[in-house]
């Protein structure tokens, strides 16, 4: 068996945020060992706000101070803070949005575009979301960021707590509470890594072998996205020495758990005639994992899901394909109108984790990574060398709206 994948993850499994030296030292890691190889790689940057917090705090009208971090492009309150009545909205009706104005207000775990707009045209002053266990009182505080589909609205000041200690914020019911949030924002660095193989017969036409190296804050990244990451490279040394017929080009992308930002900035940069080139996207994004099983997600014709099923009964690996979108590197590409492909291995409930300090090398095996490196080797051999590339340069019209409402890109974007 080969143990370079689970070796190298292993070496790479520390926290790779956005735009730090760490994502940096990840992607100079990748390149080195493109060129270990015989390739040749770039590390591209590309700009990310980058935000340094000054004082974030949290204090209830009975004295109770609770510990939050700040919202990356959120609003900043002033020196002293903002101070208003306190309301814990359960949900998005139109009784909580009424209940909602002039207030800082709790909102229920993560913060969706719906609740956002509920603020906004509720009147809120400020928001507050919260995390993790509620038997995790040491848990560590994620810092979050208002990402730019919600802020193009307009700018509330937020902060993000323990779920524990919202659990005890609203049980104090205080009258009002006082956030202070003031931070400094510019911008830095983030990077993709890239290199390509051309076609020997059809050089024109490029398949995308995409998977984000970057990890959340805490997170070591094994499962999200180390695995993904490592399998591709596998995979890219492997048609190194095994020329392929078709351009096959290999991003490793950072900032995708901000938003997709490396994807975004690679895809969005393109010329017309260089879109036009790429036949498709084949994304890696988590894998791994000893318990769980395996998933694909085609944002394509119906042809595509019937060809991954007939390859998984040729070589009897277990998967579960469906139709459909995914929250992930590949969206942009479709985005732009260019079939794509997931595949992934989900961990069994409670045998993996995600987005926390839990995700780490302790619930992945070689033979895990292995197994999905494989059948995407088959994928990709059948891929790049059909005489006629089989899958049509057409996204259903159900997946198009899908990618829109994902993307919120509304009718004028849509045009």
């Amino acid at each position: 068996m080969n143990n370079f994948m689970y070796d190298f993850l292993n070496k790479i499994s520390f926290t790779r945020v956005s735009g730090s030296s760490e994502e940096l030292k990840c992607a100079t890691m990748i390149k080195e060992e493109i060129e270990k190889a015989g390739g040749i790689a770039s590390i591209v940057p590309f700009e990310v706000t980058c935000t340094s917090f000054k004082d974030v705090s949290l204090t209830s009208s009975n004295g109770t101070k609770y510990e939050v971090t700040g919202y990356k492009c959120s609003e900043e309150t002033t020196v002293d803070g903002i101070t208003a009545p306190f309301y814990y909205m359960e949900s998005t009706s139109e009784i909580s949005k009424m209940y909602a104005k002039d207030k800082i207000v709790l909102v229920d775990g993560y913060l969706r575009k719906p609740a956002y707009e509920a603020l906004l045209k509720a009147g809120a002053k400020a928001f507050i979301t919260y995390g993790g266990d509620v038997y995790d009182e040491n848990a560590d505080i994620d810092i979050r960021e208002l990402r730019e589909p919600l802020y193009r609205e307009g700018k509330l000041p937020g902060v993000h707590m323990r779920t524990i200690d919202a659990m005890n914020l609203v049980k104090e019911n205080p009258k009002e509470v006082t956030i202070k949030l003031l931070k400094e924002e510019g911008v830095c660095d983030s990077r993709n890594v890239i290199s390509e193989i051309k076609g020997t017969t059809y050089p024109d036409e490029v398949i995308c072998f995409t998977a984000h190296f970057d990890s959340v804050l805490f997170s070591k990244g094994a499962y999200d996205n180390g695995a993904g990451s490592v399998i591709i490279l596998e995979l890219y040394k492997y048609f190194l020495e095994n020329k392929p017929s078709r351009t096959l080009r290999f991003i490793w992308c950072g900032s995708e758990e901000r938003g997709l930002l490396g994807s975004k900035a690679y895809v969005y940069n393109l010329s017309d005639e260089e879109l036009n080139k790429i036949v498709l996207n084949v994304n890696v994004d988590v894998a791994g994992t000893v318990l769980g099983k395996n998933s694909c997600a085609v944002i394509a014709n119906s042809d595509l899901v019937s060809m991954v099923k007939y390859l998984s009964k040729e070589v009897a690996f277990v998967i579960d394909v469906k139709q459909d979108i995914y929250s992930s590197d590949c969206m942009p590409f479709a985005d732009k109108g260019i079939p794509a492909i997931n595949f992934m291995r989900f961990g069994a409930p409670n045998a993996a984790h995600i987005h926390d300090k839990y995700d780490t090398m302790h619930f992945i095996s070689s033979e895990s990574l292995n197994n999905t490196y494989s059948f995407v080797k088959e994928f990709a051999l059948r891929l790049q060398n059909y005489k006629v590339f089989p899958v049509d340069r057409v996204i259903p019209e159900d997946l198009v709206k899908k990618v829109n409402e994902y993307l919120f890109k509304n009718k004028q974007e849509n045009k």
